[in-house]
């Protein structure tokens, strides 16, 4: 399978640390990139949109809780632009809350997993979203 560019909207350096951690045994991802709040967020898929010598990332995992722009706008706005909204879009929080999953899935998040508080159980996640998204899923690569 062909190396993958994951990016990852986070502003938590702790998860930041993990999550790299984690897809770093994984012969898959060929990049991660990072950006650790909602206007940052909007800003680098701007600036992809407008360089057709940068590539799309093939998945973004997304906090909700971010500044500038929470991960909610962020949301909404890769799934109305017409490039961007065929990337599948795992939001990747701490938050439980009713309205926050309902409201990721009529903003079309392709996903909505709650981050463990257990290092161990968090690794164990994303080894699955590896699984499931990498390897399992068929997920449209983005050429121009």
């Amino acid at each position: 399978m062909k190396p993958i560019k994951l990016l990852l909207i986070e502003d938590n350096e702790g998860d930041i640390l993990l999550t790299k951690e984690a897809f770093e045994q994984s012969k898959l991802i060929a990049k991660i990139d990072v950006v650790k709040d909602g206007m940052a967020a909007i800003n680098y898929f701007k600036e992809i949109l407008a360089d057709e010598s940068l590539s799309l990332p093939e998945l973004v995992l997304l906090d909700i809780n971010l500044p500038k722009k929470n991960g909610q706008e962020v949301l909404q706005y890769i799934k109305s632009n017409e490039i961007l909204k065929q990337i599948p879009v795992i939001m990747l929080t701490t938050s439980s809350s009713d309205n926050d999953i309902i409201n990721s899935y009529k903003n079309q998040a392709n996903c909505y997993i709650m981050k463990p508080v257990d290092i161990n159980t968090f690794m164990s996640v994303i080894s699955k979203i590896e699984d499931f998204w990498l390897m399992t899923a068929k997920i449209p690569f983005h050429k121009r």
